[in-house]
């Protein structure tokens, strides 16, 4: 069997596929790809199907060797990328030898690339998925050095173009919202659409945490804890707005301002500490 051997894992790689969504009630979060639409290419342009499974690599340097020839791509984070000691293009499939080192750079624009391998990743599936989840969990542990990852067997050929379209990354992102069941706890919960937040470092791939002006409480009762979905905007009893993402947990007891359209979650998924963030409402 082919076996992609990890030299360096870099600070945060995983294992991800499209995730596990339908188990809330069971406590379990949805996990996958951050950046589902990264993923989907990578695997596209290597002949996997959209759901098989690659590596989410955040921010990087990563290094590995395939044991015998194969298809790479790398979507996602714009990072410095070679194959076999040659520069290698971003979104395209890429030919690898046996043995041919693949290197990615630090990303210096977005956070996390796509690594696709034709074939996919093999890991036992938990709840339907591949995919590692960070807070539960569940799924494979996350990648370390040496790590000796399985690859199966082609699934088809590689896409037949030079270079797909260079998805939009950015330092400043604007994500739409609809209003959250729990608006109206707030004095003026409209403070989230009118500031321009930073994105801290304490952020990932549960959430992203936000700096700016923060949100007054109208009510300071506590809730009892509730459901909480993808692209929740929570706030905290500081104030300040926290955006859940795919390892978010089920229930919470903070209330939820606001919800994030899922279109633009890939967007957040790609912004950095320091990068900026801005809500778009309905009423603007």
């Amino acid at each position: 069997m082919t076996t992609l051997v990890v030299a360096a894992a870099g600070p945060l790689t995983t294992v991800q596929d499209l995730g596990r969504p339908g188990y809330a009630h069971l406590g379990v979060p949805r996990s996958g790809a951050l950046d589902q639409p990264a993923l989907t290419l990578a695997n596209r342009l290597v002949g996997n199907a959209p759901g098989a499974a690659g590596l989410e690599i955040t921010l990087g340097p990563f290094a590995a060797t395939l044991t015998a020839a194969g298809t790479v791509a790398l979507t996602g984070a714009a990072a410095p990328f070679r194959v076999g000691g040659r520069p290698a293009p971003l979104n395209a499939p890429v030919a690898v030898r046996a043995g041919d080192r693949i290197e990615i750079g630090s990303a210096v624009l977005g956070l996390r690339g796509y690594l696709a391998v034709s074939g996919g990743l093999q890991a036992e599936v938990v709840l339907g998925s591949k995919s590692t989840d960070t807070l539960s969990t569940l799924g494979p542990a996350v990648v370390r050095d040496g790590d000796r990852l399985p690859i199966g067997p082609r699934a088809g050929a590689p896409a037949a173009v030079d270079v797909a379209p260079q998805p939009r990354l950015g330092r400043d992102v604007t994500l739409r919202i609809t209003w959250g069941p729990r608006a109206d706890r707030f004095t003026d919960p409209h403070v989230l659409t009118h500031t321009r937040y930073t994105i801290d470092t304490r952020s990932n791939r549960v959430g992203t945490r936000l700096i700016g002006a923060a949100l007054a409480r109208a009510d300071a009762r506590e809730l009892p804890s509730e459901g909480i979905v993808l692209g929740a905007v929570q706030v905290p009893a500081d104030g300040q707005p926290l955006v859940f993402l795919a390892d978010h947990p089920t229930t919470g007891g903070y209330p939820v301002v606001a919800v994030v359209d899922p279109r633009d979650l890939p967007l957040l998924a790609q912004a950095r500490p320091g990068d900026t963030v801005r809500f778009h409402g309905p009423e603007q």
